[in-house]
C-alpha cells in the first residue's frame, strides 16, 4: 500500500489511469480532455471491448491521438477488468456511471465495480474510482451531479481530433456536437472554457480527497 509521502504527491500531480468503456469511441466522447491532460504527465490506458475491423481500427487511432495506450479485449468482463486492474495498477479507473441510460454502459461499469474489490485487496490500487458523463448528463435517476469538473481548456481541441477519428460513426452531426455542448456546460460552471464531469464513487469505502482525478 502506498505511504504518507505517495499520499502527499497524489495530491500534487495526476496519477496513472485505466478507462473502461463500452464503445470505442467513449474515451475521447466522455473523458478525451481528462485522458490526453493525464497523458502527459502518466500512463493512461484505455480498455474497450472490440467491434470489428472498422472501429477497432478507429480506436487504436484515437487512443494514439490521445497519448494513451489501447487495450482490446473480445469479453470485456469482470475478469478481464480485474486482471487488466492487477496487471497495470491503475491509480485512477474511469467508467461510465452505473445507472447510464444506455445498457452497455451499465454492463462495463458493472463489471468495473465487480472487479474493483479483489485488484485492490491484491494490489492497494486503484487508490480512485469515477464515473464519466453520459447523453445529455442525464442518467436513469436523473442529472449527473459530478464531485469534480476537469478544466480540459487547453486538450479539448485533442478530444475533437480524437473523437474526429471514428469516422463510422456519426460524429459530425451528433457525437461532437454533443461533446462541445457539454464540455461547455462543464465549463461554464466551473469557470473554464471546457471541462469534463466526473464522479467519485466508493472504493472499498473510501473517497477521494485529491483535488484532481
Amino acid at each position: 500500500m502506498p505511504n504518507n509521502d505517495d499520499d502527499l504527491s497524489l495530491a500534487r500531480t495526476p496519477g496513472s489511469v485505466l478507462a473502461v468503456f463500452a464503445h470505442p469511441d467513449d474515451a475521447e466522447l466522455w473523458a478525451g480532455g481528462t485522458l490526453a491532460l493525464h497523458a502527459r504527465h502518466a500512463r493512461v490506458d484505455i480498455a474497450v471491448p472490440t467491434h470489428g475491423p472498422v472501429r477497432d481500427a478507429e480506436a487504436a487511432a484515437g487512443a494514439t491521438i490521445l497519448g494513451a495506450r489501447l487495450h482490446q479485449i473480445p469479453n470485456l468482463g469482470a475478469h478481464a477488468v480485474q486482471t487488466l486492474m492487477t496487471r497495470l495498477k491503475p491509480m485512477i479507473v474511469i467508467t461510465h456511471p452505473v445507472d447510464d441510460v444506455h445498457a452497455d454502459h451499465r454492463r462495463i461499469a458493472r463489471a468495473v465495480l465487480e472487479a474493483l474489490p479483489d485488484a485492490k485487496i491484491q494490489t492497494g490500487r486503484p487508490r480512485r474510482l469515477y464515473a464519466c458523463d453520459t447523453y445529455n448528463s442525464l442518467t436513469l435517476h436523473g442529472p449527473v451531479n459530478p464531485t469534480v469538473m476537469v478544466d480540459v481548456t487547453s486538450t479539448f481541441d485533442v478530444k475533437l481530433q480524437a473523437l474526429g477519428q471514428h469516422a463510422s460513426q456519426p460524429i459530425d452531426d451528433h457525437f461532437a456536437p454533443m461533446a462541445q455542448e457539454l464540455g461547455r456546460l462543464w465549463g461554464r460552471r466551473s469557470g473554464a472554457a471546457y471541462a469534463e464531469a466526473f464522479t467519485a464513487l466508493p472504493v472499498l469505502g473510501r473517497l477521494p480527497g485529491a483535488t484532481h482525478l
